[in-house]
Parts: structure tokens; sequence; C-alpha cells
């Protein structure tokens, strides 16, 4: 495409105009992809860039081409985050979001976004990722998937119906949002208490817990795995709950809570339930990821970099 060196005033306004309709839509494709709030926006941000240097008198769909640059842009960074990750300390979790005011992130369909699925999403490819994503998430036609991808309809078919069966074996019936809270509540009162007997009431046989903190003192560095054994973790260290601020917070559409100590945000923590009670523990421990989640609840107000 041909790029303009000195476009109008007027230009310049239809395009901010256009992105900001479209940002939070971006927003959701990059951060599904990634599972990182701070390089989604790095990627929405490049994404800015590239169409105030389009020639956008040429440009057909906005709306496809800025969700088509997007996805390639995710996808190149999903890569290269891949080879990162293998060095992090640590089970790695994704940067949760704050949805308290956003809770679709710009999808039409929310299902993709809670926390425990982001995290059985990373262990698909970044192309089989950026396809689902694509398809179940923000409801894009096949067709369109394809030449986002460079791929054939065939191709991105196959690639979505392997990406469905493949999170199919992890992935459990979930519990609706009210029972989601209840037995959130339920977990972070026992622990409080020091009461195992209720956290094991809450528990499946099989529950794990996991803990992100790249190296931080004090988060659990393999998963822990069984009834017994996560909920005398939760109750082991009671320094851990003495003194500590407990804040309800909504983050990928789910129920979490904010854990502040001397003031500091210090600690996230969400779970993902079946009727059978949590089989997944969800701890945040790394300051950048507690930062990044802090800095979400802003997403939409910051300005854009012209």
């Amino acid at each position: 495409m041909h790029l303009r060196t000195s476009p109008t005033e007027n230009d310049l306004d239809d395009a901010v105009s256009v992105f900001v309709e479209l940002r939070p839509r971006l927003f959701g494709i990059a951060y599904r992809v990634l599972g990182s709030a701070a390089e989604a926006e790095d990627v929405v941000q490049e994404a800015w860039m590239r169409w105030q240097k389009t020639d956008r008198s040429v440009v057909i769909s906005p709306a496809a081409f800025l969700s088509s640059t997007t996805t390639r842009l995710a996808i190149n960074v999903a890569q290269s985050a891949r080879v990162r990750r293998e060095t992090y300390i640590g089970p790695w979790l994704p940067e949760p979001v704050d949805t308290s005011h956003d809770p679709q992130v710009g999808a039409e369909r929310t299902e993709a976004l809670e926390f425990a699925l982001l995290l059985v999403l990373e262990k698909l490819n970044p192309t089989e990722r950026a396809a689902y994503v694509l398809r179940e998430a923000f409801d894009y036609a096949y067709s369109d998937i394809a030449e986002m991808l460079g791929l054939s309809i065939v191709n991105v078919r196959k690639i979505v119906s392997r990406a469905r069966k493949h999170l199919e074996t992890d992935q459990r019936e979930t519990v609706d949002e009210v029972a989601h809270r209840q037995l959130l509540d339920a977990f972070v009162s026992a622990a409080r208490n020091g009461d195992v007997a209720s956290l094991e009431a809450v528990l499946t046989p099989d529950a794990v817990s996991l803990s992100d903190g790249n190296g931080i003192r004090g988060a659990a560095r393999v998963p822990v795995l069984g009834r017994a054994r996560v909920a005398n973790l939760a109750t082991a260290t009671r320094r851990f709950w003495g003194g500590v601020e407990v804040r309800r917070v909504e983050a990928n559409g789910r129920g979490g809570v904010l854990l502040y100590r001397d003031g500091r945000p210090s600690t996230f923590m969400t779970m993902a339930a079946s009727r059978e009670g949590i089989h997944q523990l969800m701890w945040v421990f790394n300051p950048s990821k507690i930062a990044a989640f802090i800095d979400s609840g802003f997403r939409n107000t910051r300005a854009l970099a012209v």
C-alpha cells in the first residue's frame, strides 16, 4: 500500500475516530492471543502507528484492515514471547485484566476471555490460538480468518476444529458467575481463618494451585496438587493472611480478589470451578502483572500517540 507523508488534519481526525471505535476489539484480539495486557497494548499501539501511515483512501474496510494488522502483529509477538517464557521461573499465568467497566473486552462472545481458558490456550501455537480466538470470541467468518492469516479456508477450518478438540480435553463445565463468587468467597474466608476442613469441602479431590511469581519469594515454583495439599498450603503460612486487606475485583469476566499488604496491591487470585467444587486456584504474585492489572482499568482512557 502507498504511504501518505502529509495527511490533512481532517483526515487524521477521521483516522483517530475510526481507531478509537475499534480499539476495544483490537485489544481484545491481541490480549487473547498473547495472554498479556502489556504486550497487547504494545500491539495496539503499533497497529495505530501503521494505521496513521497507511493510505486509508484505498482501505475498503477499516475494521478488517485493523483486525488483520493486529492479529498478525500479535502472532509475531507471541512467537517471541514463547521463547522468553521458557526461562520463566515457576508456573506462568496470563496477566489478568480488569473487566468491571468493559466485561467483554470488545468480543462478541465472552467465553474465550476467562482466565483458566487463556491458560489452556497457551498450549496452542500462536497461529492456532489466533484462529480460535477470531472464530470463537469474535465470530469472524472462516473466509475472513483465512485472509487475515494467509491460509486456505479449509486449513483454517481444520485448525479451529483441532483447537476446539484440544481445549475440550482440558476444560470442564464451569459454574455461573454467582456460584463462582460464592465459592471464591468461601475459599478466602476459610483460608483466612485457617479452617482446613472448610477449605477441603469446597475443593475437588484433584484440585491444583498455580502460583505465578517468576522466582519471587513465597510463590510456589511447582504446581501444588491434591485437595489436602492445596488446603494446607492456603493455611500453612498464617503471616500470609495476617494484616492483609482483601478486595473483590472483576477480572476476565469473573470474580477475583486483590490482596493489599501495607496499602499496596501484592497478590491477585482467582479460580476455576465446576459443580463438584474448585478445581484450579491461580495466584499472581509477579509485581509487573499486578501493576498491569491495576493499569488495565484505565485502558480505554489512555491517549493515542499521534
